[in-house]
């Protein structure tokens, strides 16, 4: 069910369009980004951009907020041409974007954050009564419930957001691009903030929202346009758009998302444990203990504070537990130790692929070889021949679209750099896979080509630990296991139904009378 039309998109449904961008296209080298895209928001509505990883949404995303002059074509506000791209201050004043990755500070406060080269000032000096006075003021005015004097880095994800948005806000746009703002929330945040979102859209401000997760855009939008290979393929009202049709749409194939889904498989008989945890104790977890077996995908969720990324990490080596013990085949796993981990047979997908998994200057053969540099060579002289035909390897393995293993991993969509982390941890052959939110932010395609790879390992007779709350990632594990408050409180074997795993994670008991 799509999200309601509110008041103010029927109060101004005969005024112009707070945004139209028109035959919109621009290339970078012999790379089209973007080809003859139109895309127009109406006002007080919010409206999704969808589209794989590489579709142009973030090429798009960079002229809508001056940030680059598209080579052909217009963008108008209300009807009026867009300032000049040299001109930031205008372009503030008519639309903002709040990023995956926050761009407010942490180690100033949220007064400063907010008014940040732009403090009022006293002879000379910055008037910091004012400065307080002004930011209190506008948190009031939308309704964002923290200390003006509040270090930024004490904030919670859903806090930065919003602050964000206050401060966008501030400049008097009422066009707000939000790029991804559920990524590192949990179910109540999530909920909070498009409560937000919607009494925000009462008081007339418009939304671009861009989400791989689907079922958002039928929760919260109105509207729905979606690029493909650099071109605009639809736009249409969300509650026209069934889920089979925008994810064929996304993909230009029928039949939706073919993801791995464990109730096909047969069950597993007498396969020895490999991976076990034993009473393991973290800073947000404790006293967890779970088996993984030969050939087995366990999945463990929870909410975002349920402590399963930290066990997840510390099984890497990533965190170090502060009691227990893990043991890979009956031998325990020196703690906090990644060097150690790899070298017992642990390969790892992290959460933060931009901080832990890549480094985005190098290219993908550097990227995908630099855990088996043994492989590579002997006496410490690597073998280029090697480095390439071991990268070339992979790319053909996980379908990598690039130019070849010399390509700069930076340059990659968001889907293709999440294939060379999986390459990555899968170079020097682990028993163990650790794979922690592995297709967070990437699109269905790319999700889909990720799943089957999980599929392909269980089937060599690896034991995988899958740490993720994506009901896609799922529902390619054996079992699941769900935390709630840092503690395992169930388990549910392959094909559980969704409102109950839902329900469990949210700790709300479904057979408890209302």
């Amino acid at each position: 069910m799509s999200a309601p039309i509110h008041a103010a998109q029927r109060r101004d449904a005969l005024a112009p369009p707070v945004l139209e961008a028109s035959g919109i296209s621009k290339r970078f080298g012999a790379t089209i980004a973007l080809r003859d895209v139109s895309l127009s928001v109406m006002p007080g509505e919010s409206h999704a951009l969808v589209g794989r990883n590489g579709a142009g949404k973030s090429t798009l995303v960079s002229m809508l907020t001056g940030l680059r002059q598209p080579d052909t074509g217009s963008i108008r506000f209300h009807g009026e041409a867009a300032p000049p791209v040299s001109d930031s201050e205008a372009w503030r004043s008519r639309v903002a974007c709040v990023y995956q990755h926050s761009t407010i500070i942490p180690e100033l406060t949220v007064a400063e954050n907010l008014f940040i080269n732009r403090q009022p000032t006293r002879r000379g000096w910055i008037d910091w009564q004012a400065l307080r006075r002004l930011a209190r003021g506008l948190l009031d005015t939308w309704q964002v419930d923290v200390h003006e004097d509040m270090r930024a880095a004490d904030l919670s994800v859903e806090a930065r957001q919003l602050v964000e948005i206050a401060r966008a806000l501030s400049y008097g746009a009422r066009f707000i691009i939000l790029d991804e703002p559920t990524a590192q929330l949990d179910g109540d945040e999530i909920k909070r903030l498009f409560r937000r979102i919607g009494a925000l859209q009462q008081e007339g401000v418009t939304f671009l929202f861009i989400s791989h997760h689907l079922q958002e855009i039928y929760d919260i939008c109105q509207s729905v346009t979606v690029l493909r290979d650099a071109r605009h393929i639809v736009s249409a009202p969300v509650a026209g758009m069934p889920k089979d049709r925008l994810i064929e749409a996304m993909t230009g194939e029928r039949g939706g998302l073919l993801a791995a889904d464990a109730r096909r498989r047969a069950p597993l008989r007498d396969a020895p444990a490999v991976l076990d945890l034993q009473q393991l104790a973290g800073a947000d977890y404790r006293d967890v203990s779970l088996q993984v077996r030969r050939g087995e995908v366990v999945g463990l969720t929870g909410a975002t504070s349920s402590g399963h990324v930290g066990v997840g990490e510390a099984v890497a080596g990533l965190r170090r537990p502060v009691a227990g013990c893990i043991r890979l085949h009956g031998e325990a796993l020196p703690p906090g130790d990644v060097a150690q981990a790899l070298a017992r047979g642990v390969g790892c997908v992290p959460r933060e692929r931009h901080r832990e998994g890549l480094v985005l200057g190098q290219s993908i053969g550097e990227n995908a070889t630099m855990t088996v540099p043994h492989r590579l060579g002997r006496f410490g002289f690597l073998s280029p021949a090697r480095k390439r035909a071991l990268a070339r390897d992979m790319i053909s393995a996980l379908g990598v679209v690039a130019q070849d293993e010399t390509q700069a991993v930076g340059s990659l969509s968001g889907g293709n750099q999440q294939k060379v982390v999986m390459a990555r941890a899968l170079a020097n052959d682990p028993d163990v896979l650790v794979l922690i939110d592995p297709t967070a932010g990437v699109d269905v395609k790319s999700k889909q080509a990720l799943l089957a790879v999980v599929d392909r390992v269980r089937d060599e007779g690896k034991a995988v630990l899958l740490v993720s709350n994506e009901l896609d990632d799922l529902r390619a594990c054996d079992r699941v296991l769900v935390m709630l408050r840092g503690a395992v409180c169930a388990e549910f074997p392959a094909g559980w139904e969704d409102s109950e795993l839902i329900a469990t994670i949210e700790g709300v008991n479904l057979n408890e009378n209302a």
